[in-house]
């Protein structure tokens, strides 16, 4: 478990190995990296520290920036505190952070904060106002504050082929197995129970509404999903709709999940419901009955769907 920390309260003056980055999903592009600077801390006896960024600096210095993020901060701080870091410092990205020179980033935020003695980055990876310094730079900043530079060869990364943006991509498409195999992991919604209008209830397939708090966070294409949760401790698998209710006129958006085997009361409790697979498009049918066989047909597909991948 790592510690984490808003930079500004960082005091550490051990010798560090860092990488740098928002690590908007943590997908297995990140964790390559990840588990290289965690190793290099372990043979070289430096802490390992991870600086990442909160909001995103498109979110900051792009005003009509629509970016949608496919994790919060607080599930990229979870994901993040899964892999074995030192540390985890998170910095607030201002616009007078982003003015910044090269030269003032290195020597306060690497050097004096961070005690670098190793910086490892991506191939592509910019830095300093206007993002006008690259690796070349930073290895001349090593020469004269004394850390080596270890860049993430383009072979390496071309060989995972993934990115933040093509995760999004296939999210906003509702193709939610290339998107995890992308994670290494399940995508997750995170979001309070909160009361609906009850039309789950009335069709005999009840949902708990999940109210997204965060307007940054991306929400998959419209659709039915087979999602899995825990509950009271308990994992439950279930199916999820997002959309608008179109075959009683709905038009606002919302996200509800028709838990399997659990009747239990979780209003007003958080939960984690993790994407497993799309089972359709959302779809507006000429009958409330018609509906009601859907959802019925829609849930043999869950259920043959668990009990294929995830039998005991």
């Amino acid at each position: 478990m790592s510690e984490v920390k808003k930079i500004e309260t960082y005091k550490n003056t051990e010798p560090s190995v860092v990488t740098i980055g928002t690590f908007d999903g943590v997908h297995i592009g990140h964790q390559k990296i990840i588990n290289r600077l965690i190793n290099t801390g372990k043979l070289e006896g430096l802490k390992s520290v991870i600086l990442t960024f909160f909001p995103h600096p498109r979110m900051v210095l792009q005003k009509d920036s629509n970016i949608k993020l496919i994790n919060t901060i607080d599930e990229r701080i979870a994901i993040l505190n899964t892999l074995g870091l030192d540390y985890l410092l998170i910095k607030k990205f201002t616009h007078e952070f982003s003015r910044l020179s090269a030269d003032e980033f290195v020597k306060q935020i690497l050097v004096d904060k961070l005690n670098a003695k190793k910086v490892i980055i991506g191939y592509d990876h910019r830095f300093g106002r206007n993002r006008n310094a690259d690796i070349n730079d930073l290895i001349k900043f090593g020469e004269t504050y004394g850390f080596d530079v270890e860049e993430i060869s383009v072979q390496d990364i071309n060989d995972v082929a993934v990115s933040s943006t093509k995760i999004r991509k296939a999210l906003n498409e509702g193709n939610i197995a290339k998107a995890n195999t992308f994670l290494g992991y399940n995508f997750m919604l995170n979001g309070i129970v909160v009361k609906g209008k009850g039309l789950g209830r009335q069709l005999n397939f009840p949902t708990a509404n999940i109210k997204i708090e965060e307007d940054y966070k991306i929400i998959p294409k419209q659709g039915s999903y087979i999602v899995k949760s825990t509950l009271k401790e308990k994992i439950t698998f279930g199916m999820m709709n997002i959309g608008t209710n179109p075959t009683v006129d709905g038009i606002i958006q919302s996200v509800e999940v028709n838990f399997f085997d659990f009747k239990e009361d979780i209003y007003d409790e958080k939960v984690q419901i993790e994407l497993l697979h799309r089972i359709r498009a959302e779809e507006k049918f000429d009958s409330v009955e018609t509906l009601k066989k859907q959802l019925a047909n829609d849930k043999k597909t869950a259920l043959s769907y668990i009990a294929k991948n995830y039998a005991q």
